[in-house]
């Protein structure tokens, strides 16, 4: 493995990631006015072509389909333009789960299929949103959520932390600075593909006004509970030393100052591609399965159901960070025990645990 190169991101696949992270449901639900205001500020009679839209970082995605549905409606309701969707996503993203929930062939989501909707046509892209994947003035509307904090590449690892939240120094000067690049690049990416008077509606991760951020809004922080076990898993001879120092995630959390940026000067490379911002501001997401515990789930159960949500994404970053020498059943077994441990830790003193969401929502037009 190259000298920094993160592991290959994955959300774990066979409908595991949508069906265990019902925070990141709540938030897309809650972005549902804002894509319904977006198509409400467009022209929807400037032309017949079919009304493209882009969801990037969808996952298996089971955490958009209702916003799709909804959208579909209201597109219908003023259009009788013909609908795409793509949905894009790193290439090893489980895009047979995908599929088969677009197709209602997942058990239990029969009826949450796009498939069998007249005049709406789906599609697939395995390429990052770090680079463009569509031609030039061709998306109507893009939507992302929860998917951005993601940077192209890992900038530095951290030996007593898994988190760029932990950082300090040179090394989170270098998040930081991967972190504006990747979204100048993003966002230039974007303002190619989108039509004139397209949006982007888009809910990020961020560092709000109070310092809080994803699994940290006053309790237990969860990077730092990730870390504290990755640190046992080495302390007790489970892993290496390099492995230890690999778990490194190639993620940052903007603030929406940080995010804003490239739009407040009109002489930026953003600006002059045509962006403009319209809508920016925080909100955070009550972590559900803290919620249910709050009201009387046993701890052992909010153990149970609270872990699995954190591994869902998690764990394609810690398994990658062990030798690929290792024998992938003892490899796995080091990743149960991690998550194991991290569940125990929850059963036995539950307070403060929970993975409160805190994004900051934009909505982006294309100049006409």
């Amino acid at each position: 493995m190259a000298e920094n190169a993160p592991a290959p991101i994955r959300m774990r696949g066979a409908g595991y990631y949508s069906e265990h992270t019902a925070g990141a449901k709540r938030v897309i639900d809650a972005a549902i006015p804002l894509v319904l205001g977006a198509i409400g500020r467009m022209d929807l009679s400037a032309s017949a072509a079919p009304f493209a839209i882009a969801d990037y970082g969808a996952a298996d995605g089971g955490t958009s389909i209702a916003l799709h549905h909804a959208l579909i409606a209201e597109l219908r309701s003023k259009t009788g333009r013909p609908i795409t969707i793509t949905h894009t996503d790193l290439p090893h993203n489980d895009f047979s789960s995908l599929f088969r929930l677009l197709h209602g062939l997942l058990p239990g989501r029969e009826s949450l299929g796009l498939a069998d909707l007249p005049g709406v046509f789906s599609f697939a892209s395995g390429t990052s949103f770090h680079r463009r994947i569509f031609p030039d003035g061709t998306v109507s509307l893009g939507f992302s959520a929860t998917a951005m904090h993601w940077l192209s590449r890992l900038p530095a690892t951290l030996a007593e932390h898994v988190h760029a939240v932990g950082a300090e120094g040179a090394a989170l000067a270098a998040f930081r600075a991967q972190a504006a690049a990747d979204w100048n690049t993003i966002l230039l990416a974007r303002a190619r593909e989108l039509a004139p008077g397209g949006r982007l509606v888009l809910a990020n991760f961020c560092i709000d006004a109070d310092g809080h951020y994803l699994g940290w809004t006053g309790g237990r922080n969860m990077h730092a509970t990730f870390a504290t076990h990755w640190r046992g898993l080495r302390a007790a001879g489970a892993i290496t030393a390099e492995e230890e120092r690999r778990a490194t995630f190639p993620q940052f959390y903007r603030s929406p100052a940080e995010f804003s940026a490239p739009f407040e000067d009109a002489a930026s490379e953003v600006r002059r591609a045509g962006l403009r911002l319209e809508d920016c501001f925080t909100r955070v997401t009550a972590c559900p399965y803290a919620e249910a515990f709050r009201v009387g789930q046993p701890a052992a159960e909010f153990a149970r159901a609270y872990v699995p949500t954190l591994r869902s994404w998690s764990e394609s970053m810690f398994a990658g960070a062990l030798d690929p020498a290792r024998p992938e059943t003892e490899r796995a077994a080091i990743i149960d025990r991690f998550y194991a441990a991290y569940e125990a830790d929850v059963a036995a003193a539950p307070e403060g645990h929970g993975m409160d969401y805190v994004h900051c929502f934009m909505t982006i037009a294309k100049d006409v």
